[in-house]
């Protein structure tokens, strides 16, 4: 098995697929309508900050959980696809942005950055599927009131759960890391650990 395709990486992957299907599945269609869409599964796109194996793992996820979409194929599809595509630009920014940084604003730029991807291009593409491909325009005069209308509820939507439930996710990640937790880590344990800086800024 090659360096990338380690087995904890392999497990990684499967566990966050399987908690963004079950996040998300397990509001029923309220994660796929409404003014709110209520989708706390998207706070784990942060998680590809840190993991490489996020990327597929996430696309996978909303691949499975579209299934169920009102959208059909082209939220299968083309949703997942805006989400593949999310992940991997908050990964580059994680690259740019490493964890031997200790400021905590440094840690408030990676994630802002970071989340600005799933928050953005969810907003901006996501009404087209919805409004029109899928031909949802019901109560609106026109598609373009419709996507507006989709694209303002989607950028709040998407940054409540990217931001506000996200951020303490990364937060809980950052600490397991610099403890050595060893689930949370491709490397040994005690790297991490010998890492942490005793003057770091506690974030």
């Amino acid at each position: 098995m090659n360096k990338f395709f380690t087995t904890k990486r392999i497990c990684r992957a499967g566990i966050i697929a399987a908690l963004y299907v079950a996040l998300t599945c397990s509001f029923g269609m309220i994660s796929y309508v409404g003014i709110l869409q209520f989708r706390p599964a998207e706070a784990l796109c942060l998680l590809a900050l840190f993991y490489a194996e996020a990327i597929p793992a996430l696309w996978v996820g909303c691949m499975l959980s579209n299934v169920i979409s009102l959208y059909g194929v082209a939220d299968i599809f083309g949703g997942s696809a805006v989400t593949l595509v999310a992940a991997a630009l908050t990964f580059a920014i994680g690259k740019i942005f490493r964890e031997s940084h200790r400021t905590a604003g440094y840690h408030v730029a990676r994630v802002g950055l970071g989340g600005l991807f799933p928050v953005l291009l969810n907003a901006l593409i996501i009404p087209v599927i919805i409004v029109y491909v899928g031909g949802f325009i019901e109560g609106f005069e026109t598609a373009l009131l419709a996507y507006t209308w989709n694209f303002v509820s989607l950028l709040v939507s998407q940054s409540l759960w990217i931001y506000g439930l996200g951020t303490p996710l990364y937060l809980f990640v950052t600490r397991m890391r610099r403890k050595g937790v060893a689930v949370f880590l491709d490397g040994k344990p005690q790297r991490a650990a010998a890492n942490a800086a005793p003057h770091e800024t506690k974030i």
